[in-house]
């Protein structure tokens, strides 16, 4: 009989070890997230399952062009099962900088253009950012890849980006199998 108590007293520590490693590395290292939409396109595409690195941003600030994961905004967030939804997009303007997009569809950052290869298309929508957006010293311009087709922060309801929320740096593609591998930011 103290066998078996020894036993289960064995395995109960275990499984509690391993459970907060788990509860740890979720919370602070990384996590799994799954794309949902084709903003992302196409450097992600829908269904894609990602980990999250969360703990770089803990030690540096993010960068151009980093595409990061943050949760959208709860006074206008839909919620699926009760779950928060987060936005995975890239970003485009710093803090500080002042971020407008003209009616060519060219990205102009502090007034001038933004060259970079990550747009599919001409964008055919400025939304907020026809006219010159500045943002604050925490702040982040976000946009997905799919120019045409995201929601970020052009819109309103999505808006620039503060550094408190952004949730980590998505970092790894785990699925599909066939496109394994570490995501280009830069």
């Amino acid at each position: 009989m103290k066998n078996i108590l020894k036993e289960i007293l064995s395995t109960s520590i275990y499984l509690l070890v391993v459970l907060c490693a788990a509860y740890l590395i979720i919370t602070y290292v990384g996590q799994r997230t799954q794309v949902s939409g084709s903003s992302m396109e196409t450097t992600l595409s829908e269904n894609d399952n990602l980990i999250v690195d969360k703990i770089t941003y803990r030690f540096s600030d993010p960068q151009r062009f980093d595409i990061i994961v943050f949760p959208y905004k709860p006074e206008f967030a839909y919620y699926t099962d009760s779950k928060p939804v987060y936005y995975i997009k890239r970003i485009i303007g710093m803090p500080g900088e002042t971020v407008q997009i003209d009616e060519q569809g060219n990205i102009f950052i502090n007034g001038e253009i933004l060259e970079e290869p990550y747009g599919r298309e001409v964008i055919m929508y400025a939304g907020r950012a026809s006219e010159p957006i500045v943002l604050g010293d925490d702040e982040y311009f976000v946009m997905g890849d799919n120019r045409n087709n995201s929601s970020d922060s052009r819109e309103p309801s999505v808006g620039n980006i503060k550094r408190e929320d952004i949730i980590g740096r998505a970092w790894l593609r785990i699925w599909p199998f066939n496109k394994f591998g570490i995501l280009k930011h830069q």
